[in-house]
């Protein structure tokens, strides 16, 4: 999702790699779920995100869509998001106790909170930034944020996730041309969730399969498979 603000407006001022420290630890919450609540569609789902959920929970993507999540346009594209239900918005996954009931295979997006990533253009990459209005908890600790963000083999993860990105990033562009039709732009969406989404990935194989995190290596090489193509037939280069 594009946030057309400053970072100056929602940080600290500084940019982080995932080696360096940052004030994010909120002490395992300590019961609140604050930022589980009223973010309506703006939990959106990338392809890892979903594998891991189908994986962790035993049900397909479109059983998914049943409850838990739900399909919205982002920036001119159909992607899932995590969908807020009831009185208070809560997070689907929310329980009772207000703890998150799928947090060992969270998405990346609640991996990341309160930190939020910043695109680099010009190389294609991305650092992470420290959203200081986000978190109610102000007595925060410092982190390394490899450890915050707690997922395996970072550097492929940080890899997949700015394929993905620039990969979007260029749809949106190619979609916003003249040449495309409302029909045309569906019909990629369409194409792209089932490629990416319905259509299942393999499992990782030796140490630690059959956990949907640690699981992720045979994830990435047919994510890498299948960007290919989806580049092929979308035209970006």
């Amino acid at each position: 999702m594009i946030r057309n603000v400053s970072l100056e407006e929602i940080s600290d001022g500084r940019l982080y790699s995932s080696n360096d420290m940052v004030k994010a630890d909120c002490g395992d919450c300590r019961g609140c779920s604050a930022c589980c609540r009223g973010m309506g569609s703006s939990i959106v789902l990338d392809p890892l995100d979903v594998h891991r959920l189908v994986n962790g929970l035993g049900q397909s993507f479109q059983q998914l869509l049943q409850g838990k999540l739900e399909l919205n346009v982002e920036d001119g594209i159909i992607l899932p998001n995590l969908r807020m239900a009831g009185e208070e918005e809560c997070c689907s996954f929310l329980n009772e106790e207000g703890r998150c009931s799928i947090h060992g295979f969270r998405p990346g997006i609640c991996r990341l909170f309160p930190l939020g990533r910043f695109y680099e253009e010009e190389k294609q990459s991305f650092r992470y930034f420290l959203q200081v209005h986000e978190c109610r908890n102000q007595n925060r600790t410092k982190v390394k944020v490899r450890k915050w963000i707690d997922t395996p083999e970072l550097a492929r993860y940080e890899r997949f996730v700015s394929d993905w990105h620039y990969f979007l990033k260029s749809l949106q562009q190619l979609l916003a041309g003249a040449d495309f039709d409302e029909g045309k732009a569906k019909n990629i969406s369409l194409y792209l969730l089932n490629e990416f989404y319905m259509k299942p990935f393999v499992s990782g194989t030796g140490e630690g399969e059959g956990s949907p995190v640690s699981g992720d290596a045979g994830f990435y090489e047919e994510f890498d498979v299948r960007l290919a193509a989806a580049k092929r037939v979308c035209e970006i280069g």
